[in-house]
């Protein structure tokens, strides 16, 4: 849950309101009903939905969200660290008036203390917020699952400098390069399936002959 939480934070506070919830889904949809954990994550989830419908000017759909989402979050100050009150509190603004959102800005998430940003982020948070947002802009999902794939393998060899780790980071990171990013991270990702499939046709053929 941590790297998710972290994750889903990072990018609402790059203002990507739309796409925080895909980060915290996949765990809430894990945890046990009505726990300090998975209230944590429903509530995270409708406030950033209320924030959304109220700049879409849907004055009913953020309204009941962000009353629901004040319930969810009742009692949770500070849990896993997150500035809760500070969402109670625009949550209630929101449900007193949806059209706060464009006078307003919503409060930064923070985690003990810290306003989290994609910038900062590491490679486990990272690897969520490049499936996230490449699912949100339409990259090419798989390409991004192969890169993280390969990312991972190559951090347990201890290969941190790997340009796959660092592209799928940049990716995660960089909203102004990320068509630059993901078309050279595309291309790792090609070389690499290459040489792997070049390893497992070099390994085919000494079974079969070894068969013969």
């Amino acid at each position: 849950m941590h790297a998710h939480l972290r994750a889903g934070i990072a990018i609402y506070n790059a203002g990507e309101f739309h796409a925080a919830h895909d980060a915290w889904e996949e765990p809430w949809l894990d945890l046990e009903r009505d726990t300090a954990d998975e209230r944590l994550l429903h509530g995270l989830i409708q406030f950033t939905a209320a924030i959304y419908h109220a700049a879409e000017d849907n004055a009913d759909g953020a309204t009941g969200l962000a009353t629901s989402a004040r319930e969810y979050l009742d009692g949770l100050e500070d849990h896993r660290g997150v500035n809760v009150a500070a969402v109670r509190g625009f949550l209630a603004r929101i449900a007193a008036d949806p059209s706060v959102v464009h006078r307003a800005d919503p409060p930064p998430l923070t985690l003990g203390g810290d306003a989290l940003a994609l910038g900062g982020i590491e490679f486990d948070a990272g690897a969520i917020v490049a499936h996230v947002l490449a699912g949100e802009y339409n990259y090419d999902e798989e390409v991004i699952e192969r890169a993280i794939s390969y990312a991972r393998r190559d951090l347990r060899r201890n290969e941190a400098t790997s340009p796959i780790v660092t592209l799928t980071l940049d990716f995660a990171r960089n909203s102004d390069r990320r068509p630059v990013v993901f078309d050279r991270l595309r291309g790792h990702v090609d070389r690499r399936d290459a040489r792997e499939a070049d390893l497992d046709g070099l390994f085919e053929t000494g079974n079969r002959r070894r068969d013969e």
